[in-house]
Parts: C-alpha cells; structure tokens; sequence
C-alpha cells in the first residue's frame, strides 16, 4: 500500500481494499457481459432492449470508475487489467451463443442480481470494519444496481 493520511488504520485499509478490489473485478466483468449482450441482442424488442443494456453499461462504467478510485484513495492498487479481472471476478460467464432478446435479458438480470448480493455483503463487511464512506459508496452502486436489475425483470415478468 501507499502511504495515505488517510485516518484508517493501514490493516483496516488493506482489508477494505480487498472487498474494493474484488467487487471492481466483478463490475468490469458486468461491464462487458453488459456491452456483450448490447451488441449482441436480436428480436422484436432490439431496440428497446440494445438501449436499456447501454444504460445499464453506462451505469456500471460509473461504478467500476469509483470503486477504482476508492482503492486508490486508500493507498492501495486498483487491478482493473483483463487478466486480474480474469482471475478475480466471481461472476458466472456471460452465455456466448444466445441472441433473442429475453435470454440476454434472464442471463443479464442473474449477472447483476449475482454482482448485487456481492455488493451488499461488501457493505456489511466495510461497515463492519469502521469504513463509513466505502459501505455508503457501496450502498449507492447497490441501489442503482438493483434499479437496473428491476428494469430487467419487468421484462421477464411482463411473459408471466
């Protein structure tokens, strides 16, 4: 780490970069399973759906920019390169061989329900260890997150 007056605890700081670095690993990988399904969706709703995954990577490129951020405003080193990312995410991998619109959509809304559950046990655990200002970052993406994860399903339940 480097040096910081930054008046957490170096332990503290490190243990908080750790959940930063892991939750930016699983954002840039959302990030391009989002650009993925954007470029790749076919069907009936392409255009309404080409639009939302577009906001939804615009949402995600925000908080992959934070979090990196985050971690170096600790002193610490934000691993964003495709090979840390590679070896870090804990997403599942993003289906490659589908195109109709509500597969994008039902392999999109588990990729981000998945990303969800990671950011808000990241909120427990920085809260836990005295970080008032990464748990609120935290809870900001988990919001908007779970925004986007909304507008996905609504798709899913309008089949119901």
């Amino acid at each position: 780490m480097f040096d910081t007056k930054n008046d957490l605890p170096a332990g503290k700081r490190a243990k908080v970069i750790t959940v930063l670095n892991a939750r930016l690993a699983d954002a840039i990988d959302l990030g391009a399973q989002t650009k993925h399904a954007h470029w790749n969706v076919k069907g009936p709703n392409f255009i309404a759906l080409h639009e939302l995954f577009d906001k939804v990577a615009e949402s995600v490129e925000g908080h992959i920019d934070d979090l990196a951020e985050r971690v170096t405003a600790l002193g610490g080193t934000a691993h964003g390169t495709i090979a840390a990312v590679a070896r870090a995410t804990t997403l599942k991998p993003y289906p490659e061989n589908i195109s109709e619109g509500l597969a994008h959509v039902n392999a999109l809304s588990s990729a981000l329900a998945a990303f969800g559950a990671r950011v808000r046990a990241g909120i427990d655990a920085t809260d836990k260890l005295g970080d008032a200002d990464t748990a609120d970052l935290l809870t900001g993406i988990s919001r908007e997150n779970d925004k986007y994860l909304w507008f996905l399903e609504a798709h899913l339940h309008a089949k119901r």
